[in-house]
């Protein structure tokens, strides 16, 4: 055997991605202009790339922390399922929805696994006035255990007063306090239009509390309408000695909320009817699901399009180094070989473009409540309104899942379309490469 056959049948053997297929590509990579290289074009494709994979990990991250953050509002200030009766009548012809004995129904409830906790209230809207200004409110009556045991209400990080204090007044929203200019030891008046029942008809019942606690439960909605009575407060103001409104009950794990939903049935009886959390906020969390999809899809549009500069630069590279991959070929260099060093090529700019994007996004969505404000304060408050997107701050939520996603996705796209041009540049004729230089 000749000497060049023993190298030609040398270099089939080599093992593929090998050392010298990774550093002819490093060095086509590294190529100035002036040397047959497309620099310009490489910076441009790995910019790209970055830029995308930023925007797609820090939107994905914002999505994710605004639905956490979304949800922990409404599972940290409502309850996880809501116990309720259907119309009955009672022995006077009376129609009636009240819980009778709701004490020993919600201690029923509370023996079911999974049941952390279940509470009587009574529930109202009444008008609040103080001073020259008035709102209407929607009124909880609960004990103060029970308010003790709600985590967005008691462990409120703007709260001011006393909740021990509970007993001895109310506790305010702070939409409502801001609104009224309330202030803790301030007294509400509170207007009930179905208050007394008289010879003459029914008049109005009007009762003025003192303020003991302010809260804030992270929800606008929440702030700006809600206010919680004293439960012996609450019943005889609302007429509501017949029995409770509604059970509140807490579960250990309110995603699987329909699973308690038998065994609440089965406790509470004929007539029962339930409200879970995911009910009251089906079509947000379903419109918000749609959105992500939408968004995911929109952001791989744009990797894409930054990844079809690999292609671009590809196909610039293989022209201007027609005549190396001509005299590669006939040392012995097989079209596998040609294809690896160019696919390499493509190869390195994904991956490096995705790693500058993922630590790009990774410091955006990191520091995004922090721009977001800064934004919002040079806007004058328009970028960010709570009345509209419900909380008061954009959260982001990096999770491993998301990351994962949006590299699978930039590698698997840079992949792709650098297979094109390292094929063009494979299946090159030698002859023809050389015939022209």
């Amino acid at each position: 055997m000749s000497p060049a056959q023993r190298g030609q049948e040398q270099s089939v053997a080599t093992a593929p991605f090998s050392r010298f297929e990774i550093m002819i590509a490093w060095r086509y990579l590294r190529a100035r202009r002036a040397e047959g290289g497309v620099s310009v074009m490489t910076w441009i494709s790995l910019v790209g790339i970055a830029l995308g994979v930023m925007a797609l990990v820090a939107t994905l991250a914002v999505r994710a922390g605004f639905r956490a953050e979304f949800v922990d509002t409404i599972l940290g200030a409502n309850a996880h399922v809501s116990v309720s009766r259907a119309t009955w009548v009672d022995e006077d012809g009376v129609a009636s929805r009240a819980i009778p004995e709701a004490g020993n129904l919600a201690a029923a409830i509370r023996e079911i696994p999974g049941v952390t906790r279940a509470a009587p209230i009574i529930r109202g809207q009444a008008m609040v006035t103080a001073g020259d200004r008035s709102n209407v409110a929607e009124i909880y009556g609960i004990t103060l255990d029970d308010l003790k045991a709600i985590p967005r209400i008691a462990s409120s990080e703007e709260a001011m007063g006393d909740i021990g204090r509970f007993d001895e007044g109310m506790a305010v929203g702070l939409g409502i306090a801001r609104d009224l200019g309330l202030a803790v030891g301030d007294r509400v008046k509170v207007i009930q239009p179905n208050g007394n029942k008289t010879a003459f008809g029914t008049s109005p019942r009007v009762n003025a509390y003192e303020v003991v606690y302010i809260f804030s439960a992270g929800r606008w909605d929440i702030d700006r309408t809600r206010i919680y009575l004293p439960y012996a407060e609450a019943e005889p103001f609302f007429n509501r000695e017949r029995g409770a409104d509604e059970i509140e009950v807490f579960v250990t794990d309110p995603e699987a909320i329909e699973g308690y939903a038998p065994a609440l049935y089965q406790t509470g009886g004929d007539g029962t009817l339930l409200w879970t959390w995911k009910d009251a906020s089906s079509a947000f969390l379903n419109a918000l699901s749609i959105e992500d999809d939408v968004m995911f899809v929109i952001l791989a549009l744009i990797v894409l399009i930054a990844a079809l500069n690999i292609t671009s630069g590809l196909v610039m590279l293989v022209k201007n180094k027609g005549r190396d991959i001509g005299i590669l070929r006939t040392m012995g260099l097989t079209e596998g070989s040609i294809l690896r060093v160019f696919f390499l090529c493509g190869a390195f700019v994904g991956v490096i473009g995705t790693i500058a994007g993922v630590i790009l996004g990774c410091l955006l969505a990191l520091n995004i409540d922090g721009i977001m404000s800064a934004i919002n304060y040079a806007t004058g408050g328009g970028a960010w309104d709570p009345s509209v997107r419900g909380i008061y701050r954009l959260p982001a939520d990096l999770r491993g899942w998301d990351i994962f996603r949006a590299v699978t996705l930039s590698l698997v796209l840079s992949f792709v379309v650098t297979i094109f041009p390292a094929r063009r540049a494979a299946r090159m004729n030698p002859v023809e490469a050389l015939r022209y230089e």
